[in-house]
């Protein structure tokens, strides 16, 4: 995995897509403390579970975290 989470993350931003994943990276972008240089799903995992009350619930995490995972291993974006 060459990005970051975070990096993976931002690529997925859009003022105009109101979906869950694109909250979170709008939410993320404006966490100041968010481990921005981690790619690790479990320091992530539990950085949210305690500071991520941005997000509905931790499957939109998860869901992103897969794709993140599935993006690197193709060498590029894969969320739909």
């Amino acid at each position: 995995m060459h990005r970051t989470f975070y990096e993976y993350l931002m690529t997925l931003r859009n003022p105009n897509d109101h979906s869950e994943i694109a909250e979170f990276a709008k939410n993320a972008f404006l966490d100041q403390s968010f481990p921005k240089q981690e790619k690790d799903y479990h320091r992530l995992s539990d950085y949210l579970e305690l500071n991520g009350n941005y997000l509905p619930s931790m499957a939109v995490f998860d869901e992103t975290y897969r794709a993140y995972e599935a993006s690197e291993s193709t060498g590029g974006d894969s969320y739909q």
